[in-house]
């Protein structure tokens, strides 16, 4: 009997059909669907998983994502792409987005269902990283308003209605300064070559032509220089940080940068050898370097970095941010907006609680002269009345003394449903693990100021000394103390709704806070579950050292931790790849996975504990008073 197809896999199969197609290669491009998706590598595309019942709405934002794919692998050229690339910051932000749009109007020129597909998906990425709330050049990010002009221009599309603001932000400016280099561009759209030589012409008249090329002082520096772009779109970095000379490894780092939605994360792929050789010619004259021995033998894994100064850091609580009665208008807005989520996740969390409860109820003691009847060694009595009564004892649950602490990414590209759904759901497993007898607290990271806060003007007041190390101000808020009741601190989470809060991410820093934090704690168990969607970026840092300076001390961090210490850390990434930073990790690609995912894989962590105590009884007489347990 042959089997019939579900409507999730006839849209799989037509969809992985017409993608072939679309990038013009229909026999040898393998089209999967997967939980990472969606993602372009070599010879695959990686498309999100549908869900089981797919809207008109739904399928054509996931057609969307799927035909950008497309039209990069026929349209564009990664090395070309490499070798025109400015180096500054600001500069390669601007032409990456716009040779995005130059891919995608190919397509949406040639074919209207393509073009209604991309704008769905365009619309949808606009509407995750906030876009309608960046309506100020203080904000809306220069790049994103550049490259939606040059769409109009190529395509005749107006902007997203989501977007306009941010666009009409922008578009003086920009009209005054470059739109006549930016007219010039429809000639060429199908010429990528000519087409990046015009969008020289473009960064220049738009004033940042000085990041085309940069002055550097040595080799390593040249090969090791980040750039990112500006913060507010901090998530939108290029999947690649640093440029390698020879080819082949120009482009495994273009394939790197093709992900979800055309969004551009960072992704360093540095090895060992090449960063101790950097930190041993980046020392201060006269210092010593220090430096591990190899990636297993890490004594202190803030060994190579550096902080310029710490005076101006803060680590507060969100009540001393906020008045109490802003807080109770942010988290009334926040439960509005998340209205829908709630019974989702609620359901979720009463699922993980169920899953405790039954763990504590799981395990007894036998043989005992005290404690509840044993019914079922009665029959010893019948048969033997001089025997003895048994009795049982529950034990305890095995997580009773545990803390488990959320640390949330504040930074500016978590803005919108990302942060309102890792709000909800921390807030909502902290009243689940609080009624399992299981403290948690909830953190936040971002930092002061975009690009530098005073930090920045202190370095540069002493006259740019050379490699300054990190060069903002750091901000770390306690949302909720593990100590705190729930009830208490449920209205602090709505803070991450206040506009202007969420700015840059050092992550590494953030991750030894939350880590020292817990390692001062009185419990026996302690577990640090790490919330967010990029790698480190903070643009001030990053444009005095070295490029990849920030991600490479996360990596120490965690290896230091995940080797060396009792805690049991794990990480969750939202539409960025953190399984090459972490050991134990997941990525998800939708924020509303979120609630699922965190019960989840809290579960697993105490079920793991409760199969490992139980497979390694202290004393033969433990494994015998251990041999039975409830179903």
């Amino acid at each position: 009997m042959s089997h019939k197809e579900t409507p999730t896999e006839l849209f799989k199969r037509v969809l992985a059909q017409s993608t072939r197609a679309l990038a013009g290669a229909e026999e040898e491009l393998e089209v999967t669907f997967g939980a990472e998706g969606p993602r372009l590598s070599p010879g695959k595309i990686v498309l999100p998983h549908p869900p089981r019942v797919v809207s008109d709405p739904e399928a054509e934002r996931i057609r969307g994502q799927a035909d950008a794919l497309a039209l990069k692998l026929a349209h564009h050229d990664a090395l070309q792409h490499v070798r025109n690339r400015p180096q500054g910051a600001d500069a390669r932000a601007v032409f990456d987005a716009v040779e995005e749009m130059r891919i995608q109007a190919l397509g949406a020129n040639a074919m209207k269902g393509v073009s209604n597909n991309l704008t769905a998906s365009l619309t949808d990425q606009l509407e995750r990283k906030g876009a309608a709330r960046l309506n100020d050049k203080s904000s809306a990010p220069l790049a994103d308003a550049v490259a939606l002009m040059v769409r109009e221009r190529l395509t005749g599309l107006a902007p997203p209605a989501n977007s306009k603001a941010m666009v009409d932000a922008w578009r003086g400016d920009i009209e005054r300064d470059a739109g006549a280099a930016l007219d010039k561009l429809g000639a060429v759209a199908d010429d990528q070559p000519a087409f990046a030589k015009l969008m020289k012409d473009v960064l220049t008249d738009l004033g940042i032509g000085d990041e085309l090329t940069a002055e550097e002082s040595n080799d390593d520096t040249t090969e090791s220089k980040a750039d990112e772009p500006p913060p507010p779109q901090a998530d939108d970095s290029d999947g690649d940080d640093q440029q390698e000379q020879d080819a082949p490894a120009d482009l495994e780092m273009i394939d790197g940068e093709m992900d979800s939605e055309t969004d551009r994360t960072i992704s360093v792929e540095t090895d060992m050898d090449a960063d101790d050789t950097q930190e041993s010619e980046q020392e201060e004259p006269g210092e010593k370097p220090i430096r591990p021995k190899s990636r297993d033998n890490v004594e202190d894994p803030n060994a190579n970095y550096k902080v310029f100064s710490r005076t101006h850091d803060e680590q507060i609580t969100a009540e001393e941010l906020c008045d109490a009665e802003e807080l109770a208008r942010l988290r009334a807005y926040l439960d509005q907006q998340l209205k829908p989520l709630q019974s989702i996740v609620g359901r979720l969390a009463n699922r993980l609680q169920r899953r405790l409860l039954a763990q504590q109820n799981r395990s007894w003691s036998f043989d005992l002269e005290e404690g509840v009847l044993d019914s079922a060694r009665l029959t010893r009595v019948i048969v033997d009345p001089m025997s003895a009564l048994s009795f049982k004892q529950e034990e305890d649950m095995p997580f009773k003394d545990t803390v488990v602490t959320l640390l949330l990414d504040n930074s500016g590209s978590m803005r919108g449903r990302p942060i309102m759904v890792a709000a909800l759901c921390a807030d909502i497993l902290a009243r689940t693990l609080e009624r399992c007898g299981v403290k948690v607290e909830i953190l936040g990271f971002t930092t002061r100021a975009w690009k530098g806060g005073r930090s920045k003007e202190d370095w540069l007041a002493a006259g740019r000394p050379p490699q300054p190390g990190r060069l903002n101000d750091l901000r770390h808020v306690i949302y909720k103390s593990a100590d705190a009741p729930w009830r208490r601190a449920r209205r602090n989470l709505g803070l991450m709704m206040r506009e202007g809060l969420l700015k840059e991410n050092i992550d590494g820093e953030a991750l030894m806070w939350a880590h020292d934090r817990l390692i001062g704690r009185q419990e026996q168990r302690r577990i640090l579950m790490v919330i967010s969607d990029g790698a480190p970026v903070d643009d001030s840092t990053l444009s005095a050292n070295p490029g990849n300076y920030l991600e490479r001390h996360l990596r120490t961090v965690i290896h230091w931790i995940e080797s060396r210490s009792p805690v049991e850390l794990i990480a969750i990434g939202i539409g960025h790849d953190v399984t090459r930073y972490y050991r134990r990790a997941v990525t998800i690609t939708d924020a509303e996975q979120l609630g699922g995912v965190m019960t989840e894989k809290l579960a697993e962590l105490f079920e793991e504990a409760t199969a490992g105590e139980k497979s390694a009884p202290r004393s033969p007489r433990e494994a015998r008073e251990r041999t039975r347990t409830m179903a």
